[in-house]
């Protein structure tokens, strides 16, 4: 066997003719069969490159009896171009470490655990000299082919002539056309809500517009190895196992057959970085997927059986997540993407992830929208029943209260009754510790009295049961008795000052509501007042007219109430917390009762308050209709 070296040349060429060369080592090695293999740049199309192999165009024969390398460039290194009468740098050679050491160049292109790296390695072990025979087989075939193209080249130049001005026009319209295009699927996407109406409208538009056999979207799934359970693309991550599935197609006429639902999982293994460079962007142009898939028998043998001879994939990715892909297929032809093609295909699949990802916003906010309202739905439910067990329960405690509290008005009466009348007129002689016995029962019953009566007071006004019994009277002579009877008593005995300012002329000084319990409002403020404020302090009671209200103004030197407690100061039985619960005796009953027939009236009472300075109580009662007045 003798090798060619004189062969071996590097020239410039157009593109047309490096092809053309490229199918002289086809012819050669054809009759080999299995015992030859051809590799072109087609095989680099499924991985991210370099960018100086970005523009690089080879050939690769490699079997026993005769191996070749050819390799073209563009002659600068801003052109990449398909164009067939577009120039490039051609290199031919046969010599065996020149073949060689390309092909250990393109394997470590692939990852060294990678099938392919496995078989480009095997085939770096084959070149030797060519056998004379063959070598010279291609010597002729090379030879007639020189003399054709020189023979064509005029005619090629005049034909171009004519024809250059037609096909700026054809790619001027095109170009029209395809933004056109791109524009109603914008629009379309904007426009509407359902994604199956955006998503069969777009690639019907595009499968017609480009002429394609068949348009899928692939979705894809992540794949829970230790259950076997799928979830949502959401999931994705680089170490995860992934599958997918045809979940939309559109097809050119009833002879292609369909992929709908179709998986390529068993053939696409996640050790591949074939999703992450999907995620960034990457797009496929397979032109021919025997020359792409050479080294992958399980992936070429799937798409042949769904009869896929050229195919572009668009990764279709929001917010850094790889959801699915659009992919186009040829099914009879093997096909050259032009740029053009490339960039609205991967214009379309930008435009469907962004329909695709506000439906699952829709989606995940339809979805929220159902949970709140049966959350709100159970919510009022409980409210419900928990408002109705707490009216129920609110209802028989009055009853109780009510019950109980009448039941007690009895017996108490006649200990207060006869305690009484034992301190008047008893029939022996007492002695000072039998008086100080009975005083103390007596004292002790009127207490237990006055606040069975307020519970009673309290029952009735919850239960709804309570009613004002409206009259007029006069304001001054009110609080003048109120202050006059057991509160003067009182403040004497602790040493308080009890002061009153009427801030009252005689034309106002007629009012109508409740007496009874306009008397009962100033007695409890009042009685609070004194019992909080030590020796030495005042309580005052300033009483007024503003805007057809009766302001009652009780304030006190007192020891004053915490803010924190403020809020809580007219609730049931509460009193103040340590250490003011352990001096100042009182059931909590008196200011929560005052806000209950405060409010009866339609009137409202505040308070001020500064811890060791004292407290102001303000109440306003708007002046009552009378019968009469109301006929």
């Amino acid at each position: 066997m003798l090798s060619s070296p004189d062969l071996s040349f590097c020239q410039t060429i157009t593109i047309s003719a490096f092809r053309q060369l490229g199918e002289l080592f086809e012819q050669i090695i054809s009759p080999l069969g299995n015992a030859a293999v051809i590799l072109t740049e087609a095989v680099l199309t499924r991985i991210p490159i370099p960018g100086d192999w970005q523009m690089q165009q080879f050939t690769v024969v490699v079997s026993s009896g005769f191996s070749g390398l050819l390799v073209g460039l563009p002659q600068t290194a801003a052109t990449n171009t398909t164009d067939a009468d577009s120039s490039i740098s051609a290199f031919l050679t046969f010599e065996p470490k020149e073949i060689i050491g390309f092909l250990e160049t393109l394997r470590d292109l692939f990852e060294n655990d990678s099938h392919t790296y496995q078989r480009i390695e095997q085939y770096c072990r084959i070149p030797t000299l060519n056998d004379a025979t063959l070598q010279s087989q291609f010597t002729a075939l090379l030879l007639k082919h020189l003399t054709t193209q020189q023979n064509q080249a005029d005619v090629s130049d005049f034909t171009n002539q004519i024809f250059s001005c037609e096909h700026v026009e054809n790619a001027l319209q095109k170009q029209i056309a395809q933004e056109k295009l791109l524009n109603e699927v914008i629009t379309q996407t904007r426009k509407s809500l359902d994604l199956s109406v955006i998503v069969a409208t777009a690639l019907n538009q595009v499968k017609e517009f480009l002429d394609l056999d068949r348009l899928v979207v692939y979705k894809f799934e992540e794949v829970n190895l230790n259950s076997g359970e799928h979830y949502s693309h959401h999931h994705l991550q680089k170490s995860s196992s992934y599958s997918g599935y045809v979940v939309y197609e559109v097809l050119a006429n009833d002879t292609i057959s369909s992929v709908l639902n179709y998986s390529e999982e068993r053939c696409l293994m996640p050790s591949t970085k074939c999703w992450e460079k999907y995620r960034q962007g990457f797009t496929l142009a397979v032109s021919d997927v025997e020359k792409t898939y050479t080294f992958e028998e399980c992936l070429l043998k799937y798409l042949k059986q769904i009869s896929v001879k050229a195919k572009f994939v668009a990764p279709i990715v929001f917010e850094e997540k790889l959801w699915g892909l659009l992919i186009a297929h040829q099914c009879h032809t093997t096909r050259d993407w032009t740029q053009n093609e490339q960039v609205l295909l991967t214009s379309v699949a930008e435009q469907l992830a962004i329909a695709i990802h506000q439906s699952e916003l829709m989606q995940s906010l339809e979805s929220d929208k159902l949970n709140l309202e049966q959350r709100v739905k159970d919510r009022t439910i409980e409210l419900h029943d928990a408002l109705v067990a707490a009216e129920s329960a609110n209802r028989l405690r009055n009853e109780f209260l009510a019950i109980i509290s009448h039941e007690l008005l009895t017996p108490l009466t006649y200990v207060i009754g006869m305690s009484s009348t034992l301190l008047r007129w008893s029939f022996g002689e007492l002695t000072e510790r039998q008086r100080s016995y009975l005083q103390t029962i007596h004292d002790s019953g009127e207490k237990l009295l006055e606040m069975i009566n307020d519970i009673l007071e309290l029952s009735q006004i919850e239960a709804g049961k309570a009613a004002l019994n409206i009259t007029e009277f006069s304001l001054t002579e009110t609080v003048r008795n109120t202050i006059n009877n057991d509160l003067a008593k009182k403040a004497t005995k602790q040493q308080v000052n009890l002061k009153l300012d009427l801030l009252l002329d005689s034309q106002k000084d007629k009012f109508t509501a409740d007496f009874r319990r306009i008397y009962q409002i100033l007695l409890n403020l009042l009685t609070n007042a004194i019992k909080f404020t030590p020796e030495g302090g005042s309580v005052t009671l300033r009483v007024w007219i503003e805007e057809e209200n009766a302001v009652f103004q009780v304030e006190d030197t007192g020891i004053g109430i915490p803010e924190e407690q403020l809020s809580m100061l007219f609730e049931k039985f509460h009193q103040l917390d340590n250490p003011y619960r352990r001096s100042y005796e009182g059931t909590g009953l008196g200011l929560a009762l005052t806000k209950q027939l405060v409010q009866m009236h339609r009137g409202r009472i505040d308070v001020k308050s500064t811890v060791g300075k004292g407290s102001i109580f303000t109440v306003w009662i708007p002046q009552q209709l009378t019968v009469s007045s109301k006929q």
